[in-house]
């Protein structure tokens, strides 16, 4: 270990200053120290402190693109089937309600703002269900529960993640369960296949017979 923070430690004393005041804004002075300068991951409280903000910004950076899987399914399909548009308008209600809280609140950023990320992309479309979103999601609910545990004191905030770590468990193993089950023929297409039935009938040159009573004309 000594070795290698011999040959380390020339490197991180000399970083560029805008990468110096990224780490030292994530970490804090005394963990910016300990671990980038001194080189020690020994110091318990730092390394996971260093944890959830590596893991915030990997869920911020992946919340960025998690709809477009989606939005290009609506494209391609021009179909939102699956979608309900009254979900994705309360959805995008709560994640502006945690956004507008967590700012008010002066949470770090790392803890929050994939929020602002899914919200613009519920702006930019709904589309088919994308099996790339809800695994992320269920991704991201968990990894919020850590970050919020390790860096926000808030109890309302925690219990929101972990409700949607288990909503969001529900969906995905939803997914799993029918992600194979064959279609079913719609409603649509039964009703559609009695018109063929009658329009092939009435090639036959058959004629319906009349139940009802008939008269002569006299003429």
């Amino acid at each position: 270990m000594d070795l290698l923070r011999s040959n380390l430690q020339p490197l991180t004393h000399s970083l560029p200053a805008p990468i110096r005041d990224i780490g030292l804004s994530l970490l804090g002075p005394a963990c910016y120290k300990t671990l980038i300068l001194d080189i020690n991951p020994s110091d318990t409280p730092c390394l996971t402190l260093a944890l959830s903000k590596t893991l915030g910004l990997a869920t911020v950076a992946g919340s960025s693109i998690v709809k477009l899987p989606q939005i290009l399914k609506l494209l391609s399909s021009q179909s939102a089937t699956g979608i309900s548009f009254l979900s994705y308008f309360l959805e995008t209600t709560s994640f502006i309600t945690t956004l507008a809280y967590s700012a008010r609140n002066g949470f770090p950023f790392t803890t929050y703002g994939e929020t602002a990320m899914i919200a613009a992309q519920n702006v930019g479309g709904t589309g088919q269900l994308s099996a790339f979103a809800v695994f992320n999601y269920l991704i991201g609910s968990m990894t919020r529960i850590f970050t919020t545990l390790k860096e926000v004191d808030d109890s309302l905030i925690l219990y929101g993640y972990v409700a949607g770590f288990i909503l969001n468990s529900i969906l995905v193993a939803q997914m799993v369960y029918y992600w194979n089950s064959p279609a079913t023929a719609s409603h649509a297409g039964e009703m559609g296949e009695k018109p063929e039935k009658i329009a092939m009938g009435s090639t036959t040159g058959a004629t319906p017979k009349s139940k009802g009573p008939t008269t002569r004309r006299r003429g």
